[in-house]
């Protein structure tokens, strides 16, 4: 698949969430399979680029793989101005927002809500691609609710604006992240437009990639939640994708090393306070997926276990803590003295 003048080199790419798909988060994805990985979302307006977040969000250059960049507003201006600053600042691909179901994003017109304004819609895409010279994509939701479906609407305004690539969320706003993805709208929009579709919503396993992606006929898929805590889930899907057959799972000393080294580039990152903050929710995921699929190693570890474990890690404050814990879990986990 191309976005743009952009080859990826895999048809599986990460989702852009909010406080999770921040810069550590992609280059490890990237490293691990993910043909693109999407920035976490930054706002338009440009007041609030002087926050410590904002100014994080906003670093390009040193990114691993394709620089995809998402913004999120309403006003067309502003949206514009944001996609020229970033693309200044080295993204090489604009992703806009209009996925996000968040009650405090709708309220301003901005993310999902803007489903309901197809006019603005145009307007929007049409003032960021004419405000930069790299590739811009949308990301959305198949509509506002089960009644207002109008993705294939949504869909053939982005193409006609000179969007590159469309990805979409097989839920609309009001389903938030409840019940099931559906993929039938995705596939209607697939055959409704001609620039490269991606499939979104519920992908959590090499299986599901290759159903989705044969019901659906999109040119890539994107997965969000189902990365989280197992960041190796891109080379699974593409090795599966290539051969047919499942990849054995990551031995405990990869998964060791993954996770040891995420953490200290979190640290690195973000600084003592905040990296130690952000670490916690990453080790949660990670524990939590350990716990799972536990079938892949040689040790028992029961759920309380796991609650134990993160418990006492979710009460560190310091880097070294953190660090030395970890180093712990690993040596009582592959022990099964833990």
């Amino acid at each position: 698949m191309k976005i743009g003048t952009y080859q990826l080199n895999s048809q599986v790419m990460l989702a852009p969430m909010a406080g999770i798909t921040d810069q550590p988060f992609r280059q490890l994805c990237c490293q691990l399979g993910a043909g693109l990985a999407v920035s976490e979302m930054l706002s338009s307006n440009p007041k609030v680029w002087n926050t410590e977040k904002s100014k994080l969000r906003m670093l390009h250059g040193d990114a691993a793989g394709i620089r995809s960049v998402q913004i999120a507003g309403s006003c067309p201006d502003e949206l514009a101005f944001a996609a020229k600053v970033n693309a200044d600042n080295g993204a090489q691909i604009i992703d806009i927002n209009m996925g996000c179901p968040a009650k405090k994003v709708n309220k301003k017109l901005a993310g999902s809500a803007l489903l309901r304004e197809p006019a603005q819609v145009e307007r929007i895409v049409q003032s960021v691609v004419n405000a930069v010279d790299i590739p811009v994509t949308l990301k959305i939701r198949t509509g506002w609710c089960e009644d207002t479906r109008n993705g294939i609407e949504i869909a053939k305004i982005a193409e006609n604006s000179g969007i590159a690539s469309l990805a979409v969320h097989g839920r609309t706003r009001n389903d938030f992240y409840k019940g099931n993805a559906e993929y039938d709208t995705i596939k209607a929009i697939k055959l409704a437009i001609s620039i490269p579709v991606v499939a979104n919503g519920d992908i959590t396993s090499p299986e599901k990639a290759l159903q989705v992606l044969d019901h659906t006929g999109a040119d890539a898929i994107m997965v969000g939640r189902g990365a989280q805590g197992r960041p190796w889930i891109f080379r699974e899907i593409n090795y599966f994708l290539a051969t047919g057959n499942k990849m054995s799972a990551p031995e405990l000393s990869e998964v060791r090393s993954i996770v040891l080294a995420h953490v200290m580039e979190l640290h690195q990152f973000y600084g003592d306070f905040k990296g130690v903050m952000i670490a916690r929710k990453h080790v949660s995921w990670y524990v939590q997926n350990l716990v799972e699929t536990l079938d892949g190693f040689s040790t028992a570890f029961t759920i309380d276990q796991g609650k134990a474990f993160r418990a006492i890690f979710n009460s560190l404050t310091s880097t070294d803590e953190q660090l030395v814990t970890l180093d712990k879990f690993f040596d009582d986990f592959t022990t099964g003295s833990y």
